[in-house]
């Protein structure tokens, strides 16, 4: 009898389609949300980490990796939450950092702040607010375009 699951690399390239919720230019992979897939037995096992143990995001990357594992003929998986070790923002992925600010969000930097404005590129900056449009991230203005901006915060 022939295998018909997916392989665990295949899998791995349909979590690549699932957009972060709330940062839809990276995907729950990019972003280093999905930790983990694995089989047991027939069962196919995500695991999962979400960037903090209290996101409101999670219950929604959840459904969306059910509803495109499904949608790709995936029948018998679990998720997994992973709370250990916890979420770290050095798991972003370099591709995901560089859409990140494309899309006009400062990634994390290990000095704890952003290191250049993301529409202009000037360092002339200034924290607004410790919190932005989301808890993982941090509210920032550049002072050369004068233009806000969110910053993710390093964690």
């Amino acid at each position: 009898m022939v295998d018909a699951l997916p392989s665990v690399d295949t899998i791995w390239e349909w979590l690549e389609c699932v957009p972060d919720p709330e940062i839809p230019v990276v995907s729950v992979v990019d972003i280093g949300v999905v930790r983990d897939v694995a089989r047991e037995g027939g069962k196919t096992i995500v695991s999962i980490t979400p960037t903090y143990s209290g996101c409101p995001a999670t219950s929604v990357i959840s459904f969306e990796i059910e509803k495109e594992l499904r949608s790709r003929g995936l029948q018998d998986f679990e998720l997994r939450r992973k709370l250990s070790p916890a979420w770290t923002s050095d798991w972003i992925s370099q591709a995901a950092l560089a859409k990140l600010e494309a899309y006009g969000i400062a990634p994390p930097s290990a000095a704890g702040g952003p290191s250049r404005c993301p529409r202009c590129q000037s360092q002339d900056l200034e924290r607004i607010s410790q919190f932005g449009s989301t808890p993982c991230k941090a509210q920032w203005r550049c002072r050369a375009c004068l233009e806000p901006f969110d910053y993710f915060k390093c964690i």
